[in-house]
């Protein structure tokens, strides 16, 4: 499986169910930078990718098969330039090992790293709740043997929840992409010191932008970074917590499955399962080590559909 998203590289060897091994690289991004051009990020790509396949040292394995992410998200006109470095590399793989091409998208590569390393996975509908830098999005999932079917159901009107990360963390000084630093500036808070932050929540979909303006005022006065930190984690928490809620009520639907990198976060996971849990929404999140953006999804996904 081979994944070239903003902002990270990697690549993934799977076999039998089991993930064997994995490789990535992030993106360098400047500091105090919000993310890259294109064209900057797909040149980091096409560099990182060579030696990503050497140490995913494939002499012994003869794959089977060549998966790859060509796009954001299964929707029509979804498009980044990023996806041809992988697609690239992809297709020339396959055609020296000649094996099968199957292509994907980063979104169902996500929920399927999610899904495929359950082993209490569900066999039928679920909400999957896609929260990165890039997408914010509520769709109902329903494995059809080959990947799922998805329907959008919900999710941001304006920002994303990771940008939202994003922008507030690159004005507290920490670096691109902020979320570790986040949650780590955050675990120093003594609660929120008296700030709150707040978002719009319409049924299954959120406005952040709002969020964001309160949040960037609150450091531009001199508030303390670390409360600032809990407090925007607290919001996020609530506002996915909410969506969820109202998307599983809608849908009639019992569980909920948390991806993307945003998602990985720990006291939102906790608020998150413990709101929903009173009532009497399950919530699954993939490990914390394949939230992020990764490959395993895909190359599990190419051998979904290998078989």
């Amino acid at each position: 499986g081979i994944d070239t998203v903003c902002y990270t590289t990697s690549v993934a060897l799977v076999e039998g169910g089991v993930l064997l091994r994995e490789k990535r690289a992030p993106l360098d991004v400047p500091q105090g930078g919000r993310g890259l051009m294109q064209s900057k990020a797909l040149f980091q790509h096409v560099q990182n990718l060579p030696g990503l396949i050497e140490a995913l040292d494939l002499k012994d394995a003869a794959p089977a098969a060549v998966a790859v992410s060509a796009r954001p998200r299964p929707a029509v006109g979804s498009y980044m330039p990023v996806f041809t470095a992988g697609i690239a590399v992809a297709r020339s793989l396959a055609a020296a090992l000649q094996v099968p091409l199957y292509e994907t998208t980063h979104q169902e590569g996500h929920i399927a790293a999610a899904y495929y390393t359950d082993s209490d996975r569900a066999v039928g509908p679920f909400l999957a709740f896609h929260l990165s830098g890039g997408t914010t999005e509520l769709v109902r999932a329903e494995p059809n043997g080959c990947g799922f079917a998805l329907e959008l159901v919900g999710g941001t009107l304006d920002l994303h929840a990771g940008q939202l990360v994003d922008r507030v963390g690159v004005a507290m000084g920490l670096p691109f992409p902020a979320g570790p630093g986040l949650e780590e500036l955050a675990r120093q808070a003594d609660g929120s010191a008296g700030v709150a932050l707040k978002a719009k929540v319409v049924g299954a979909h959120c406005n952040l932008s709002g969020a964001e303006t309160a949040a960037q005022r609150l450091i531009a006065a001199g508030a303390d970074h670390a409360s600032v930190a809990w407090a925007l984690q607290r919001c996020l928490a609530e506002t996915f917590a909410a969506m969820a809620l109202n998307a599983a009520r809608e849908h009639k639907l019992s569980l909920v499955t948390f991806i993307g990198g945003v998602a990985s976060n720990g006291a939102i996971r906790e608020h998150v399962r413990q709101t929903l849990a009173r009532q009497g929404i399950e919530t699954r999140f993939a490990p914390p080590g394949l939230s992020s953006d990764n490959a395993v999804g895909v190359a599990f996904l190419g051998q979904q559909f290998l078989r």
